[in-house]
């Protein structure tokens, strides 16, 4: 039971961060590596604000940071005409020093003994775990419900718009370059809020987490698109959230069946991403498989 509320909630966090992939891997359809130092660069801002006695003013913060960095990113593909793979690591690798910046120096910084949202929450709440699951719980699905009517409105269309044909939006007289700004900037922000929240979770800040962090959210977001298929933008956004709970849950049961060393992490991340993005060519293969079969067997 501690195995899957532990996975539930931090699936729910994590979730936040795969709702701000989910706009710039499927809504703009670019493949943004901001994302790894977005996310550190929120639990950097997160751990020193919170650390002051500020702990949602932290969270807050974390996502001003976040879409700054995702606008710098927007910047450099739009007006500098740089790749945007390259433009995310280029973000990426600058904020390394950023965030070492922002923390003093030190390479992690602990937030023990502050107060963060989650003992905010338990003042409602008696027991710290249901706390931490119902604010989880809140944070997600409120995001994901915000981000689905943004979506709806004239500037989500035009996002969504850039993201599915972007000569067509240029015809359309449609700043592309400004939708796509706003793209990067709100997914970032959403990364930058979780990694804030994570931090208050652990209750502790390390310049090196957000190491990993795309195949992290791009393995929910494909989970959830193959449990729940590909039926809109709202049911995208919550299947991602269901996705990052289904992906903590397979994490958690591979490392306590000790089939695989606690190290091998980022292996097997790589590995269930790899697993969901063959999972359609495979099926494919296999129908046409069996349509080859009946064939000769219609000839025979």
């Amino acid at each position: 039971m501690t195995l899957i509320t532990g996975s539930l909630q931090l699936g729910l966090l994590y979730g936040i961060m795969a709702l701000g992939i989910y706009i710039t891997f499927r809504i703009l359809n670019l493949p943004d590596l901001t994302v790894d130092g977005s996310f550190a660069l929120g639990m950097a801002v997160g751990a020193v604000v919170t650390i002051t006695g500020h702990p949602v003013l932290a969270l807050l913060l974390a996502m001003l940071a976040g879409s700054i960095a995702g606008l710098v990113t927007g910047l450099l593909q739009t007006k500098l005409s740089i790749h945007p793979i390259l433009s995310g690591i280029l973000v990426m690798t600058g904020l390394y020093t950023i965030n070492l910046f922002i923390m003093g120096g030190r390479a992690n910084l602990s937030v023990v003994g502050n107060e963060t949202v989650f003992t905010l929450m338990e003042r409602l709440i008696v027991q710290m775990g249901q706390a931490k699951t119902a604010l989880a719980l809140i944070l997600s699905i409120g995001g994901a419900l915000i981000l689905s009517v943004i979506f709806k409105t004239r500037l989500g269309l035009a996002i969504r718009a850039t993201g599915d044909n972007e000569d067509m939006v240029r015809s359309s007289s449609i700043n592309a370059d400004l939708t796509k700004c706003v793209g990067l900037s709100m997914g970032n922000a959403f990364v930058g809020l979780a990694g804030a929240l994570i931090c208050q979770y652990q209750m502790f800040s390390d310049v090196g987490s957000g190491s990993g962090m795309v195949v992290i959210g791009l393995a929910s977001v494909i989970i959830g698109e193959t449990v729940f298929g590909k039926r809109g933008v709202t049911i995208g956004l919550i299947s991602a959230v269901a996705g990052s709970i289904i992906y903590r849950i397979i994490i958690a049961m591979a490392l306590k069946i000790d089939l695989f060393p606690s190290y091998a992490l980022k292996l097997i991340s790589a590995v269930i991403v790899m697993v969901a993005l063959s999972g359609p060519s495979i099926k494919g293969l296999m129908d046409q498989a069996k349509i080859r079969r009946e064939v000769k067997n219609h000839l025979k």
